[in-house]
């Protein structure tokens, strides 16, 4: 009998034994500071996450304020803002186009980037915004200036570019430009001696040989003229 009950109570000692080791050992003092730790991080966490959504909602609160004032000031065409981060300007873009305005961001680097509001009505131009992105203040009377400016090289380079076609092929009148000179009979007959040709342009293929000055072959034509009025005089004359 003892022996077997000796037997019984060894493996009742083994089998708690077994369920004692198998079970979670208590944390010593360095988890239990660890363990502290982690939660009071969380807690940390979760408290500036907390902190954050109200910054941005009273932001949004107080943006929207702005925007609907801005908007009710008739006297304002545009609102520019101090530089912000890029939370603070994503909900000022955000509030603006609510409200049906126009916003733009500008500023080289996320330090100097800057929002602007515009009313529709007064939407800025492609030169306007330009001057903006290269950190220039916008004035108006200079930028029409500029335009005239520009407007003015532009027509005098088209004038330049007429005048030198002109040059090269007159549109002008041979005998309306020397008939006052020589007499229209003489101006035809030059216009005729200096009709284009086809294949040379302008100056015909005579000319090209002819090396005597315009004097001479206008003294040239004088008096050839001379000499048939005096023909023509000579023969009715005789017939007289």
């Amino acid at each position: 009998m003892r022996s077997r009950c000796y037997c019984y109570q060894v493996k009742m000692a083994d089998l708690l034994g077994s369920i004692l080791n198998s079970m979670e050992k208590p944390p010593t003092v360095g988890d239990q500071e660890s363990r502290r730790k982690a939660r009071e991080q969380a807690a940390r966490l979760k408290k500036m996450e907390e902190d954050e959504k109200r910054k941005k909602a009273a932001f949004r609160k107080r943006m929207e304020k702005e925007v609907s004032d801005f908007i009710q000031d008739s006297t304002q065409q545009k609102r520019r803002y101090n530089p912000m981060g890029k939370i603070e300007r994503k909900i000022l873009h955000d509030v603006a186009e609510v409200a049906g305005l126009t916003s733009f961001s500008f500023g080289e680097d996320e330090e100097s980037r800057y929002v602007m509001l515009f009313k529709k009505e007064f939407a800025p131009s492609d030169e306007e915004l330009d001057a903006y992105r290269k950190g220039e203040e916008w004035d108006p009377q200079l930028a029409e200036q500029r335009r005239k400016l520009k407007e003015q090289a532009a027509l005098e380079e088209e004038a330049s570019r007429q005048s030198k076609k002109s040059e090269v092929c007159p549109n002008s009148n041979y005998r309306d430009k020397y008939s006052h000179l020589i007499g229209t009979s003489a101006a035809k007959d030059a216009a005729h001696t200096l009709e284009a040709n086809r294949t040379y342009g302008c100056v015909p293929v005579a000319n090209k040989r002819d090396t005597r000055s315009i004097e001479e072959a206008m003294n040239a034509i004088r008096a050839k003229k001379r000499q048939k009025l005096e023909d023509d005089t000579g023969a009715h004359g005789s017939t007289s």
